[in-house]
C-alpha cells in the first residue's frame, strides 16, 4: 500500500523538464499541469457482453473528470468472460485474470504519477482485481461498474446465462429436445451488462457500493439504461472532490466497511466467490480478515431478497423494487451495519442511507420484509472436517437435503466430471469429488458451473453431492463445496480420497469429512506425491508458483520476503 503524498501533478507542474514536453503531445496546456492527473482505467472489451458497453461509460466519465477541473488520461485493461470460457481450458485464466487486472492498473498509475483513479469494469474479476489495484496505491479512487444485463425471455420466463448451462443438462437428460435448448441459447443474453442474476458480478458490485467505494445505487442499474451514463458522470464529479479532500481507500475499506460488505451479501443471496476476492482484498489493504468472519456475520444475518440462482427474480429487479441502498438501510434499522463507515463522498453510509426508508415496498416481492426473510441465516457456510481443515465454501440455502453420506466418485479434473453426468454415470447419493482444480493445481481454480448445471438439468440437485478444490460460479447452487483448502496439489486431504470412500457433507453441522481412518489416511499420505506442474512457462505457470491457499483469498503476493 503506497504512502499518501502530496499531490503529484501540482509538484509535477512547478517543473520543467521533458515530462512536460511529452504530456503536452496529448493535449496538456499550460494551466493542466496545475491540475490533478486522474487515470481512468478503461475495461471495455468486446469479448464478452459484460464489457461491451463500457467505453460509452469511459468517454462519459472523461468529459466529467474534465469538467471538474481534472485532466483524464484513459488507459485500457482486459477482461476475461467467465461465461464464455466456462467449461473449457480457457476458464484457468479467469481467477488469474483478477491479478493481472490488477497489476495492469497499479502499473498504468504508479509508473504515470495519477493522482487518482476511476476504475470501469463488468465481468466478474473487473471488479476484485480494480480494488485491489486501489487498495495497493491508495490514492482516490471510485470503481464503476458497467452495470448488469437485462434478463431474457422465453415462454414468459426471465432467461439468464445459467439458464443455457442447465438447459444442457436438461436436453443430455432428455428432458427437453434440441429446438428448445437452442431457443434457450439465443434469448438468454439479450443484450451489453453482466450477468444478470445475484451471480459473482453483480454480488461483487453490490459488495463495493456496500463499502463505499461506489456511488448508491450503482451496482444494480442495468448497462444500457441512461442512469448508468449518469452515475459514471456523478461518480467523476465526486473522485475529483475526493482528490481534494484527500478522501483515500485507506480511509474507505477499514474492517467496518468489509463486515457491511459480507452482510449485504448475505442479505441478497450473493455468490461464493466474494469470500475468495473480500479476503484478498483484505489483505492487500492490511485489514485482518479470515473465512470464519463469514460465518459469524451468516449466523446473524439473514437472507430477505429473493434473486437467482435459487431464487426468482435478477438484479434490474432488486434495483426497481429499491436496490442496495434499501437493503442497506434494512440492516442498519437492525444493528446489523456500521453506519459510521466513510464513504468516498465523504459523508458516512447513515448519512448517505438517511432518506432511504427502512422497510420494503407492499408492491414487490423482491426484497422481503426482515421479519419474513427467505432464509433465517445467511447462506453462504464455511465447513470444516478432515477433508478440509482450512475450510471450504458452501451455499446453504434453497437445498432441500440438508446432509448426505454417500461414495465418493473421484475425477482429476472438470472434464472428466462433466462427461461422467451427461452419460448418466452419476447417480442419486453420489458425492462427486473434482480436484487438481485448485489454485496452484489447476492452476486457476476454475468455476465448475458446467458440472453443477449438468447435475441441476439432470434433475439430481437435491440428492447428489459434489466437493472440489475449484470455485464455483455465482450462479451455482445445490449440494455443492468449494474452496476446498488445503487443495490436493500441496497435499491436502482431498488428493487421498478414493473411489467408493464414504463422504459427508452437513450443512447443519457444517461439516465435510472424509469417513475414512487416521491410519488409513496416513498410509495413503506416504504414497502420495505432487503431480508434474501442468504449466511450465507463462501467465499461469508464474501464477501457480505465487499464488496462496484460497482460504487466504489466493493472492499473488502474500509472504513474498
Amino acid at each position: 500500500m503506497a504512502d499518501n503524498r502530496k499531490s503529484r501533478a501540482i509538484t509535477q507542474g512547478v517543473q520543467r523538464s521533458p515530462n512536460r514536453a511529452m504530456l503536452r503531445a496529448v493535449g496538456f496546456g499550460d494551466d493542466d499541469f496545475k491540475k490533478p492527473i486522474v487515470g481512468l482505467a478503461n475495461g471495455y472489451s468486446t469479448i464478452t457482453p459484460c464489457n461491451m458497453g463500457i467505453n460509452t461509460l469511459a468517454l462519459r466519465g472523461e468529459a466529467a473528470l474534465r469538467d471538474a477541473g481534472a485532466m483524464p488520461q484513459i488507459f485500457g485493461t482486459i477482461t476475461i468472460s467467465d461465461g464464455i470460457s466456462m467449461g473449457t481450458e480457457g476458464m484457468k485464466y479467469s481467477l488469474v485474470s483478477r491479478d493481472v487486472i490488477a497489476d495492469s492498473i497499479e502499473t498504468a498509475c504508479t509508473g504515470q504519477s495519477m493522482d487518482a483513479v476511476l476504475a470501469i469494469g463488468g465481468c466478474d474479476k473487473n471488479m476484485p482485481g480494480a480494488v485491489i489495484a486501489i487498495a495497493r496505491m491508495n490514492i482516490p479512487a471510485v470503481f464503476v461498474y458497467g452495470g448488469t444485463i437485462k434478463p431474457g425471455h422465453l415462454d414468459g420466463e426471465d432467461l439468464t446465462v445459467v439458464s443455457a448451462f442447465e438447459a444442457v443438462g436438461q436436453y443430455s437428460a432428455g428432458k427437453i429436445d434440441e429446438e428448445r435448448l437452442t431457443a434457450v441459447e439465443k434469448n438468454a443474453c439479450p443484450g451489453a451488462g453482466s450477468c444478470g442474476g445475484m451471480f459473482t458480478a453483480n454480488t461483487m458490485s453490490s459488495a463495493i457500493e456496500a463499502m463505499g467505494l461506489s456511488l448508491p445505487y450503482s451496482s444494480t442499474m442495468a448497462a444500457e439504461d441512461e442512469e448508468k451514463a449518469e452515475s459514471t458522470e456523478k461518480s467523476a464529479y465526486v473522485l475529483v472532490e475526493a482528490v481534494r479532500k484527500q478522501i483515500l481507500p485507506s480511509q474507505i475499506l477499514t474492517r467496518k466497511a468489509f463486515e457491511n460488505a459480507i452482510s449485504v451479501i448475505m442479505a441478497v443471496g450473493g455468490s461464493t466467490n466474494s469470500v475468495l476476492h473480500l479476503l484478498a482484498i483484505a489483505h492487500t489493504i492490511g485489514v485482518k480478515l479470515t473465512i470464519d468472519d463469514f460465518e459469524e456475520i451468516r449466523q446473524r444475518v439473514p437472507v430477505f431478497c429473493d434473486l437467482k440462482p435459487s431464487g426468482r427474480y435478477v438484479a434490474t429487479d432488486l434495483h426497481k423494487a429499491g436496490g442496495i441502498p434499501l437493503v442497506m438501510k434494512m440492516l442498519l434499522k437492525q444493528g446489523l451495519l456500521h453506519g459510521d463507515a466513510l464513504t468516498v463522498s465523504g459523508q458516512t453510509i447513515e448519512e448517505v442511507l438517511a432518506d432511504i426508508p427502512d422497510t420494503p415496498s407492499p408492491d414487490q416481492d423482491v426484497i422481503r420484509p426482515f421479519g419474513q426473510p427467505m432464509y433465517a441465516q445467511g447462506h453462504l457456510g464455511i465447513l470444516k472436517g478432515n477433508l478440509a481443515t482450512e475450510g471450504a465454501v458452501s451455499k446453504l440455502t434453497g437445498i432441500k437435503k440438508r446432509a448426505i453420506t454417500g461414495p465418493a466418485r473421484v475425477f482429476e479434473s472438470e472434464e472428466d466430471c462433466l462427461d461422467a453426468i451427461l452419460a448418466g454415470k452419476i447417480k442419486a447419493g453420489d458425492v462427486i469429488v473434482v480436484r487438481y482444480e485448485g489454485p496452484r493445481g489447476g492452476p486457476g481454480m476454475r468455476e465448475m458451473l458446467a458440472p453443477t448445471s449438468a447435475i441441476i438439468g439432470a434433475g439430481l440437485g437435491d440428492s447428489v453431492g459434489l466437493i472440489t478444490d475449484g470455485r464455483f460460479s455465482g450462479g451455482t447452487y445445490g449440494m455443492v463445496v468449494g474452496h476446498v483448502a488445503p487443495e490436493a496439489y500441496v497435499g491436502g486431504t482431498i488428493g487421498l480420497v478414493e473411489e467408493g470412500d464414504s463422504i459427508t457433507i452437513d450443512a447443519d453441522q457444517l461439516l465435510l469429512q472424509l469417513n475414512v481412518s487416521d491410519e488409513v489416511l496416513a498410509k495413503r499420505r506416504e504414497g502420495w506425491s505432487a503431480p508434474e506442474p501442468r504449466y511450465k512457462r507463462g501467465v499461469l505457470a508464474k501464477y501457480a508458483t505465487l499464488v496462496s491457499s484460497s482460504s487466504q483469498g489466493a493472492v499473488t503476493d502474500k509472504d513474498l520476503f
